[in-house]
């Protein structure tokens, strides 16, 4: 699949703001009212602009942008839609919380019960936007056991990332948050590069799912005898897009190597508590690089009647 650069920013920049909130909204449902004001509002706005950053991006792939607001109308049949309902019914919940945790309406009672209720939004979000992918049968790639746990864990792991400079910012690390902090990021880094590596392995081993013979229903043994178009059309450019494997191999590699500095950063933190800022940072790139590979190392079924032979 051709890379999308609009849906990759959205996919990063969304997954790190839910899980920004998603996590500070949980443990603020177990340790009570926010420390500062500043630290509060600092957590809620920048999670809710990459947020709302990452939606709009989501709309520039659209052939009318105008005319997405339509999507919300298909949510029996469509994850897209379920994901639009529950992003924007996500906005309400989120600010109620970020209004009695940071104490500018003093309801305490409701910290906890609205915490959690965030958080459980969040998460839905993240799972509606990953089933736009898993359920795509079409796309063996997309279509697997990888595709929720992935968009989860590494929306969790650069929120992580977030929350704990945004400790550190504040004056929350060193205060007795870091340690947690720290422990917390490390097994998320090190969910992402299990997931992320047996992914990559699966995709280069796994049984071929779809043929040319299948797909043109005339026996094995069939092969294409003239090209479909003399020019390249939509399907061939957005579905035929190919990463060369050598390519492929050397951006997994470099993924793995930015979530392994972004491991030692946060074990380095302990003792120089800014070095979260390197691991805050390496975990967007490693981010954007899977997502990348994520849509770049899918193939659809239509390119089997464009030359390629199996899937």
């Amino acid at each position: 699949m051709n890379p999308a650069y609009s849906v990759i920013f959205f996919t990063t920049a969304s997954g790190a703001g839910y899980g920004l909130l998603a996590l500070t909204a949980f443990a603020a449902s177990s340790h009570g009212p926010a420390s500062s004001l500043g630290f509060a509002l600092a957590c809620i706005v920048l999670s809710l602009v990459l947020i709302t950053a990452g939606l709009l991006s989501s709309t520039a792939h659209l052939g009318r942008p105008e005319r997405a607001w339509r999507a919300f109308s298909q949510w029996r049949s469509s994850w897209l839609s379920r994901e639009g309902i529950v992003a924007v019914v996500t906005y309400p919940v989120a600010l109620a919380f970020g209004l009695v945790w940071s104490g500018l309406v003093d309801m305490p009672a409701l910290i906890r019960p609205l915490g959690l209720l965030t958080a459980a939004m969040c998460a839905l979000t993240v799972f509606c936007t990953a089933m736009i992918y898993r359920q795509l049968t079409t796309i063996p790639a997309w279509a697997n056991r990888f595709a929720v746990p992935g968009y989860l864990l590494f929306g969790l792991a650069t929120g992580a990332g977030l929350l704990s400079l945004l400790s550190v910012v504040f004056g929350r690390f060193q205060a007795g948050a870091g340690p947690f902090q720290v422990v917390l990021t490390m097994i998320l880094i090190v969910a992402v590069m299990a997931l992320k590596w047996f992914y990559w392995r699966w995709l280069e081993m796994r049984p071929t799912q779809f043929t040319m013979a299948e797909a043109t229903g005339l026996g094995d043994g069939v092969r294409q005898w003239e090209v479909p178009h003399t020019a390249r059309n939509f399907i061939m450019k957005e579905m035929g897009f190919q990463v060369a494997r050598a390519h492929a191999q050397r951006l997994q590699r470099i993924c793995l190597l930015l979530l392994a500095v972004a491991l030692v950063s946060m074990l380095a933190s302990l003792l120089l508590p800014w070095s979260v800022a390197i691991a805050a940072i390496t975990l967007l790139l490693a981010a954007w690089t899977e997502r990348w590979l994520f849509f770049a190392q899918a193939e659809h079924v239509s390119a089997l009647y464009y030359g390629k032979t199996e899937i």
